[in-house]
């Protein structure tokens, strides 16, 4: 079952769960270690080693989220995306070791056989809380009545979003349905372009960062968000700005977006909407939304990552 994206519904009719950000996984139990399947019906098992001790009746059906958490204890998808493509036991074992992943069980959809997905989403919360699912890479994460509070939290701790789940609704498999609504908590910021590189049409996406006294310091390529008057706006100011040299920190751009790309004075601030930050700095998901033209170069700064 899919959400809908929207804003974050509130009443009695609903409850609330955090957004994490990982991966979904379906866990096929059998009495032994569970066969785990991505969302796109491919056989992951060999990716996550740690959730082979996950034993339960045969015939029970899990839905969760496989995630990484960092130093921080919050969800790193760039952790994640270390291991989410493993096929090689060896190497997966030696990964589960360094990078544990942990499988967040939101819903039981078969338990012994017993299809639980015309239940309510509130009576399925209570079977599977009474699994008492408490593992060394498992566990099922809380479930709240509050939206704000629970909207609150999530933002306190950094997290994700949140996701509201219509409490009476039934599971439907391979259906995106507006009982369930993803809230997610984009970023907006200020970065200096420093270039851009052609793609499918002229403009293929801007080259941004940030200042620093060796350079602009890369923060990722921007594509999303350009529409046909944006990329005509946007060339015609850059056209007057090329230059042959790179404004960015020697060594700082990547070779795969550095690789045809358009170098100009960097003297344009763009407004960029993004969901977070990796670990070395890159915005992710990043969305042009407007040159900010009351603002300078000098004045963007770095966002917490």
């Amino acid at each position: 079952m899919l959400a809908t994206a929207g804003g974050l519904p509130v009443g009695p009719d609903w409850s609330y769960e955090f957004k994490w950000d990982g991966v979904r996984v379906l866990a096929l139990c059998s009495g032994g270690s569970p066969a785990l399947y991505a969302r796109s019906g491919a056989l992951v098992t060999a990716a996550y080693p740690e959730i082979a001790d996950l034993h339960l009746p045969e015939g029970t059906l899990l839905d969760g989220e496989m995630v990484v958490f960092d130093a921080a204890g919050r969800p790193s998808f760039t952790a994640l995306a270390e291991r989410m493509h493993v096929r090689d036991k060896t190497k997966a074992a030696r990964l589960a070791a360094t990078l544990p992943v942990s499988y967040l069980i939101f819903d039981l959809l078969y338990l012994d056989g017993m299809d639980y997905t015309g239940l309510p989403y509130l009576a399925r919360r209570e079977r599977l809380e009474e699994l008492d699912l408490a593992g060394p890479h498992w566990m099922v994460p809380p479930s709240f009545g509050d939206g704000a509070a629970t909207e609150a939290a999530a933002r306190e701790n950094r997290l994700e979003g949140v996701m509201a789940k219509r409490s009476d609704s039934v599971y439907l498999p391979g259906l995106r349905s507006a009982d369930w609504v993803k809230v997610k908590f984009d970023r907006t910021g200020d970065y200096v372009i420093g270039g851009w590189r052609p793609g499918a049409r002229k403009l293929g996406g801007l080259l941004i960062g940030v200042p620093t006294p060796a350079g602009l310091a890369f923060r990722g390529r921007v594509g999303g968000g350009i529409g046909a008057a944006a990329e005509r706006d946007l060339l015609s100011r850059l056209a007057p700005l090329a230059t042959s040299d790179s404004p960015f920190a020697a060594g700082a751009v990547p070779r795969e977006d550095s690789r045809g790309a358009h170098w100009v004075r960097p003297e344009l601030v763009a407004e960029i909407r993004y969901g977070n930050q990796t670990p070395d700095r890159r915005l992710r998901f990043p969305r042009f939304l407007r040159l900010r033209e009351d603002k300078k170069p000098s004045e963007c700064v770095d966002d917490a990552p």
